[in-house]
């Protein structure tokens, strides 16, 4: 909703500054030219990225203009999970995680939290190494340094699409020149004609300018930016849960590790250890 509210200011923002300078919107409406600027754009986002990264990028869009759900309770769940998991492993041994880490869809634990399971990544990010952590001797220094990694590659992938969003959206002012360039051919083919039609020819082709700034500086350069901010939301998720699990991995106990991932929480969302305590309290209750 956020979203759909800063767009409607910017296109009443200009749109409505240029009525109020005394220009006639009916001018703006140049299909012909936006054909030119946004299919080019779409084009070139084809031909210049792969079909992964182009179905990334849809899914990252329908997620900005989608209803979000408040992010504490997404980390109340992942805390008290990994709080059940690790305490799990702690008191009874790994052996007891494999019915919880093999079929997570199934497990107790991922069930009584749903929050979590709405993020397959991070499901699978989370019984992918705790299933790593307990086939063989790893140190907590070799076992951190392969969880940054894996956080780090996941992070260039799901980087991609925001960057071949920014990408096109430099690329759509020289959109626009081409189709404002079409339009002064075509101008030029009406030269014998009246002043007025020529005069409208060439607003015409300007608007091709217009569109291509508008939709670089005000579309496609926001859009990229919090399709970029989201995926650092993801990772901050997934670096909450290395440094728990590294922390278990260190010989912690399990609400020792816990407070390890709870320290990495931004402030609007990092709840105190007090209520993290008092949650894990009520879940022992």
């Amino acid at each position: 909703m956020q979203k759909i509210i800063g767009l409607v200011v910017v296109l009443g923002a200009v749109v409505g500054g240029f009525m109020f300078a005394g220009g006639n919107v009916a001018t703006l409406w140049q299909p012909a030219e936006m054909i030119i600027i946004f299919g080019a754009g779409i084009g070139a986002l084809v031909v210049g990225n792969s079909a992964h990264v182009l179905k990334e990028m849809l899914s990252q869009l329908r997620y900005q203009f989608s209803a979000q759900k408040e992010e504490s309770s997404l980390y109340h769940d992942l805390l008290m999970v990994m709080y059940a998991l690790l305490d799990l492993a702690r008191t009874r041994g790994m052996k007891d995680l494999d019915e919880h880490v093999e079929s997570p869809e199934t497990s107790a634990i991922f069930l009584a939290y749903p929050r979590v399971s709405e993020f397959p990544q991070l499901v699978t990010f989370i019984c992918d190494n705790l299933r790593l952590f307990s086939m063989g001797k790893i140190s907590a220094h070799d076992f951190d340094a392969m969880l940054e990694q894996e956080i780090y590659s996941i992070e260039q992938q799901k980087l991609k699409p925001s960057q071949a969003m920014a990408s096109i959206a430099e690329a759509m002012p020289g959109f626009g020149i081409l189709a404002a360039v079409g339009g002064i051919i075509i101008t030029m083919q009406h030269l014998d004609g009246p002043l007025s039609n020529i005069g409208y020819h060439v607003a015409a082709a300007l608007v091709g300018t217009f569109i291509g700034i508008f939709g670089c500086y005000c579309l496609m350069a926001p859009l990229a930016s919090a399709m970029e901010q989201y995926v650092k939301k993801q990772m901050a998720v997934l670096d909450c849960v290395r440094a728990m699990l590294v922390a278990h991995a260190k010989g912690h106990v399990a609400i020792v590790a816990t407070d390890s991932g709870r320290k990495l929480i931004s402030e609007e969302n990092k709840p105190s250890f007090n209520t993290m305590e008092e949650w894990i309290n009520n879940r022992a209750a």
